[in-house]
């Protein structure tokens, strides 16, 4: 891909050290001047979230692999016959030597019989959308997450007046939960890792024993330049993803189609942003 490089941008955005004191200003990639377009953005977490799913459907033998067989003939004689006899005119079983006096089977309103309306394997259960619509949808999102009112609509919670929020590059090499949940509470976005943990709850219904038994919120987004020790320390927070900056998807920056996720970008992230996109 072709990189876009903005050395003359305007738009800056302040780089906090660990303990959330400003470091100095770097300028912003032109991602960050995107246009939000909801429509594409809902389309390209949409291709992702349906790319996931696997086609299934029962066999197209289920319900009707049996011996049940309707005879409509008047000719037969009534024992082998299904057509006035004073039975239903339906499909049965042979049941020792007659007709009459098997069950009636193979018709969907029957025991064991088959489905209405079976799952299709070959139906089309994928959205696509073309690799241009994909990156622009990317950028689109990205430039959501400096939002401020987007952001917030989304229910985060946070005090910075200016996004995007930009890290040093030493908060890659965290190793423990517990440090970087205290970066987090200096740059007063831990809040909103709570907020995400206070809407935990099991799920009702089967859910529970089909490998969803929670229903979870979202909460921050860590977006790292390369692979990094802070996946394994952050990951143990609620709500919390962390993602390399190439590894960058609509669902990830726009959960639920709705941009505007809350977003921390590290130093070394923010300068290889422009690698990954063209504008």
């Amino acid at each position: 891909m072709t990189a876009v490089v903005d050395a003359k941008a305007e738009t800056k955005a302040e780089v906090l050290s660990l303990e959330g004191k400003k470091l100095r200003e770097i300028g912003l990639p032109r991602v960050f001047e995107s246009e939000v377009d909801l429509g594409l953005i809902k389309r390209a977490v949409i291709a992702v979230q349906t790319g996931r799913i696997q086609p299934k459907g029962p066999s197209t033998r289920a319900g009707r692999d049996m011996t049940a067989q309707y005879i409509g003939s008047r000719q037969k004689p009534a024992m082998y016959r299904t057509i006035n006899v004073e039975h239903a005119r339906l499909p049965r079983l042979r049941n020792r030597r007659y007709l009459l006096q098997g069950r009636v089977a193979g018709v969907p309103h029957a025991v064991g019989g088959p489905r209405v309306h079976r799952l299709n394997k070959d139906r089309v259960i994928v959205e696509r959308i073309n690799d241009k619509e994909r990156r622009k949808a990317v950028a689109a999102a990205i430039a959501a997450t400096a939002d401020v009112a987007l952001v917030r609509a989304r229910g985060h919670r946070f005090e910075a007046k200016r996004l995007p929020l930009v890290v040093e590059a030493r908060f890659e090499e965290l190793v423990k939960a517990r440090e970087v949940a205290a970066v987090l509470t200096a740059l007063n976005v831990y809040g909103d890792v709570e907020k995400a943990k206070a809407r935990k709850k099991v799920r009702p219904g089967r859910g529970k024993t089909r490998g969803r038994k929670y229903k979870r919120a979202k909460s921050l987004l860590i977006v790292t330049e390369k692979p990094a020790k802070v996946y394994k320390a952050a990951r143990n927070l609620e709500g919390v993803d962390v993602v390399e900056v190439r590894n960058l998807n609509a669902e990830l920056l726009a959960p639920g189609t709705l941009p505007g996720r809350l977003t921390l970008w590290t130093e070394g992230a923010l300068n290889a942003l422009a690698k990954y996109l063209v504008n």
